[in-house]
């Protein structure tokens, strides 16, 4: 079997990390078996997802084709929008003078403010994430009523109250008293897989520091704990608000940084943060598993 080499970029937000490769002839074509392949921390790149940087489909520059460490594509990813945005603007895929782009993904365009260091290079971006989700049928989820707040749901390991909220993709966020001894790892997969989650969710476990700070932990659907979620600090900002536990705006602390999240008058989430390109590389991949 054949191969080729597959340039690549490893990025991360806050830890979050990914595989970043530029697509803008739209020739890749990966099988979910590939994408879990690459993604595989032991025999693979090593990653929480995958991103395709593609020409834009509707009225963006780009399209970021976003896919989970399982292989199955998702409609958005906070963290990853923010990686799009540094390699777009550091490897000169944007003109120098601009400090405004926008990206198509699956849940519709995304415009970006790139704030740029002095050698020019994307410092903070700052995303408008769109407007909150909060119907419990679009979230989705089968929970029946206007919205869900704080509602209980039992599980095999005990009751635990959820706000679902989505970004573009679902989100149960979960108060707790102490984020370090939260149960993630056991808890977390429980609710991503539960059945009234028809499309699985993400689950956020958060703590109140004071009213201007969230300490957050996050089991992502399709993935694991991760070290940062930036679709979950926006929903948990808006949980929280509709708790009455923050206003609108507030720093979201994450085990690998801080995000500022604002929810805006016009109903709009705006998310602040870094990101970073780590290494750029060759992999070789079959070809008939890496393109079609």
């Amino acid at each position: 079997m054949t191969s080729v080499e597959l340039e690549f970029s490893k990025m991360h937000g806050l830890g979050n990390d990914f595989i970043v490769i530029e697509d803008m002839d739209e020739e890749l074509d990966f099988a979910p078996e590939a994408i879990e392949w690459l993604c595989d921390r032991n025999f693979g790149i090593g990653a929480d997802g995958l991103i395709l940087v593609q020409p834009g489909r509707a009225d963006g520059d780009f399209f970021m084709a976003y896919y989970n460490a399982d292989g199955n594509a998702a409609e958005m990813c906070g963290n990853g929008i923010r990686c799009l945005a540094k390699y777009v603007v550091d490897h000169d895929l944007v003109d120098e003078d601009r400090d405004e782009i926008v990206v198509d993904t699956l849940v519709g365009s995304k415009t970006i403010q790139i704030t740029r260091d002095y050698e020019g290079m994307l410092y903070l971006a700052t995303v408008d994430m769109g407007a909150p989700i909060l119907d419990p049928a679009l979230v989705p989820t089968t929970i029946d009523d206007d919205m869900v707040v704080d509602c209980p749901i039992t599980t095999d390991l005990g009751e635990y109250r959820v706000t679902t909220v989505s970004m573009g993709n679902p989100h149960a966020i979960i108060v707790v008293d102490d984020v370090d001894t939260a149960p993630v790892a056991t808890v977390g997969p429980l609710i991503e897989n539960d059945p009234r989650f028809p499309k699985k969710t993400n689950v956020e476990f958060a703590q109140l520091v004071d009213e201007e700070t969230i300490a957050l932990r996050v089991w992502e659907r399709g993935v694991g704990e991760t070290l940062a979620c930036g679709t979950g600090a926006c929903a948990t900002l808006i949980a929280f608000n509709l708790l009455c536990l923050t206003a609108r705006e507030a720093v979201v602390e994450l085990p690998g940084g801080e995000l500022a999240i604002r929810w805006a008058e016009d109903d709009h989430v705006y998310m602040t943060g870094p990101a970073e390109e780590v290494f750029q590389g060759l992999i070789p991949v079959p070809e008939d598993d890496g393109e079609a």
